[in-house]
């Protein structure tokens, strides 16, 4: 028997040369591989791994060293407090994007006669996944164009238990034709993560072949699937409904500009992410 300081030691240096965080990662790999809580590991001073369990550690080990990112090693992540599956045909959830959540959640709680919603790009389900679990009468339509990453969205809501509540449409931006229920009332809310990073930024990024980039490239300026959204959402949108559009940190001005074109009448706010970075985009009608 191995103790635990010594694997903790061991997975640490290992995880040293490509890790900004290698005794975290290490507790949390560990973890994983363990199927116990990381207070679990750090609370018992011994432990000792199967042979499976060795195995699964190099193999997780290697494909960190070779540059596949830490979440989908684990195979999970954690946002808005859920643990949501993730695999290399979905973007890695972000922190930045609980704004987003948030003031859905705080808009439909504070409108409860406002109960249809459609998440655009929904990758993992991440966004409609967490609204459905703080909101649970909201009925949620969920698009993303990959049919691969809709099946992993799918079981994140099953995971969650909010199955009932989310309709997984693959399509590109939204469905034609419209569902009969959103043709008759209309979208109250409209929530999107969408590829919005320029092509050339994109190309010189870390994350770049790492992550998917169809959930990523939002074009040469990034503003091509807004453009492409902003379009022709008019005619899905019920009165006094809101939009809450998450951009890229640069476009923040650009963004508001293309949404004043669309939207004259409309109040237009631009809000920061944690880090004081223009982040999401507010168009309530």
């Amino acid at each position: 028997m191995l103790n635990q300081d010594s694997i903790l030691s061991d997975i640490s240096a290992r995880l040293a040369s490509f890790s900004d965080t290698p005794a975290l990662d290490a507790s949390v790999l560990l973890a994983r591989i363990m199927e116990r809580s990381r207070s679990w590991i750090l609370a018992y001073p011994e432990l000792n791994l199967t042979d499976e369990q060795q195995k699964q550690l190099d193999t997780s080990l290697s494909r960190l060293q070779n540059g596949e990112p830490f979440p989908y090693v684990l195979g999970r992540w954690e946002f808005f407090g859920l643990e949501f599956e993730v695999t290399p045909d979905v973007l890695i959830p972000r922190p930045e994007t609980e704004l987003l959540v948030e003031k859905a959640i705080a808009w439909l709680q504070k409108n409860p006669t406002k109960t249809n919603a459609v998440d655009i790009g929904s990758g993992s389900g991440a966004i409609a996944v967490s609204v459905a679990v703080n909101v649970p009468n909201v009925n949620i339509l969920a698009t993303d164009i990959s049919a691969n990453a809709l099946q992993v969205a799918k079981r994140n809501a099953e995971k969650h238990g909010a199955s009932g509540g989310i309709e997984f449409v693959e399509c590109d931006i939204l469905p034609h034709p419209q569902p009969l229920s959103l043709r008759e009332r209309g979208v109250d809310l409209l929530c999107s993560n969408m590829p919005y990073i320029p092509t050339n930024t994109l190309k010189h990024l870390p994350i770049y072949q790492r992550e998917p980039t169809l959930a990523l490239d939002g074009g040469d300026d990034g503003l091509d699937i807004f453009r492409k959204l902003l379009n022709i959402v008019t005619d899905w949108l019920a009165p006094n409904a809101l939009m809450l559009l998450e951009i890229e940190s640069t476009l923040g001005e650009q963004t508001m500009q293309l949404a004043r074109q669309y939207f004259p009448h409309a109040q237009i706010k631009l809000h920061q992410d944690l880090t004081s970075r223009d982040r999401l985009i507010e168009i309530q009608l």
